[in-house]
């Protein structure tokens, strides 16, 4: 089946020899997707710094660029999140690279927070339009193995928005550093669609009959009854973890700068990567205990609550201590509250059910760092993440004893 017969939502014509790739070469080409946008649309985090200066942007500007990719994301899991069931899994990823190709275009190539914002709204969009894709897609090919499923999932979204920050230090040795990453990354992306076009891929699982464009109408989100609890546990987990995230991906390179007095950009842009990759370690390699969920959040509790410290005593060994703690326990947490969800949901409402999941997770990345800008250009740096710690710590401690008291896992 071609991309265009997909996209058309009509059976295909008699084809040509395509790639009728395995169902491992199929899986490593789902992860690789999302995984891939995920980094693109956080490769400028240790290079925010530097675009703050040369644009002469303020803390808030910087946090509203990242929040503007954040709602461009959440709006587009509510509109395209059920896409992939329709016009089918590569169709979607395949809109998705494409709509990622001109984001980094036109974010590496931007003189004006306008045009940041143009960048972070087209890398948004096309990060929903690959989430319930590639999700679904793994769902697909692992169907009577879900867990493994939900955790390549979750290891290719965390590895990928980790391993954003390391890469771009690393590209930022190079000339223009504001500029040459997102080029090379634009390549990067361009060959990524060969394989994707060549694929031979399997037909939608709820094709349209009668008015296809009926189908891609948007939906109000829905979860049946089996589902609800272990759905809004993961929402709240995930929305309170992803905060943590949102502060690492935006103002974290500076305040992280001033800690380990203004080293360079890959340093910068690992210690801003970390949490997010012990994340993703942790999900790989999970912790097998009982009450894990609470465990995972009294961690993260933990550690959210020593980072003011770290910056308070300038100790660099403190705040990486805190990254892995926080890191741990929001891995820990968020892989056994989504795992639940993924075993519950139904296989014709999965692509549908995980996007609505993210719009509230991704929403915590935006909303408590837009007030963290502020409070930044009010407060001082400093005192706003002492703040912003603060209370995400109380409310992860709140949610690890509401979890524990209701008995989940």
């Amino acid at each position: 089946m071609s991309v265009i017969s997909e996209l058309r939502m009509r059976p295909a014509p008699v084809q040509s020899r395509r790639w009728n790739a395995s169902v491992s070469a199929r899986l490593v080409l789902a992860v690789v997707v999302i995984a891939t946008l995920l980094v693109g649309a956080n490769l400028a985090t240790p290079l925010y710094p530097l675009i703050r200066s040369n644009l002469g942007l303020s803390a808030f500007d910087t946090t509203a660029a990242f929040a503007a990719y954040v709602f461009v994301l959440v709006a587009g899991l509510l509109l395209v999140g059920h896409w992939s069931d329709h016009i089918g899994r590569r169709a979607a990823l395949v809109l998705a690279v494409g709509a990622g190709v001109v984001g980094a275009v036109v974010f590496g190539a931007a003189t004006s927070l306008p045009m940041l914002i143009l960048g972070r709204c087209l890398q948004g969009a096309a990060v929903a339009c690959a989430t319930g894709a590639s999700a679904a897609a793994l769902r697909d090919l692992l169907p009577h193995r879900p867990e493994w499923a939900s955790r390549f999932t979750l290891v290719a979204s965390a590895g990928g928005v980790a391993a954003g920050p390391m890469i771009g230090g690393l590209l930022s040795l190079l000339p223009e550093p504001t500029r040459l990453p997102f080029g090379i990354y634009a390549v990067f992306l361009l060959l990524l669609l060969i394989p994707l076009v060549l694929l031979d891929a399997r037909p939608a699982i709820n094709a349209p009959a009668g008015r296809p464009l009926s189908a891609l109408k948007p939906r109000r989100p829905t979860v049946s009854r089996a589902a609800a609890r272990a759905f809004w546990t993961a929402a709240t987990i995930g929305f309170l973890s992803f905060s943590l995230f949102g502060f690492a991906l935006s103002l974290a390179p500076t305040y992280f700068a001033q800690i380990a007095d203004d080293a360079g950009r890959p340093l910068i842009g690992l210690l801003a990567g970390l949490v997010l990759a012990v994340s993703a370690v942790s999900q790989l390699f999970p912790l097998r205990v009982r009450h894990s969920a609470p465990i995972g959040l009294v961690a993260m509790t933990l550690g959210v609550a020593l980072m003011p410290i770290a910056g308070a005593t300038g100790s660099i060994l403190l705040l990486v201590t805190a990254c892995i703690v926080a890191g741990v326990g929001q891995g820990t947490a968020f892989r056994t509250a989504f795992n639940e969800v993924a075993l519950k949901v139904e296989v014709a409402q999965h692509a549908q059910i995980i996007s609505t999941v993210y719009v509230i997770t991704y929403l915590g990345s935006a909303v408590p760092v837009l007030g963290l800008g502020l409070a930044a250009d009010a407060l001082g740096l400093s005192a706003a993440v002492a703040l912003f710690a603060g209370v995400i710590a109380i409310a992860s401690a709140g949610m690890a004893v509401l979890v524990w008291r209701t008995g989940q896992p």
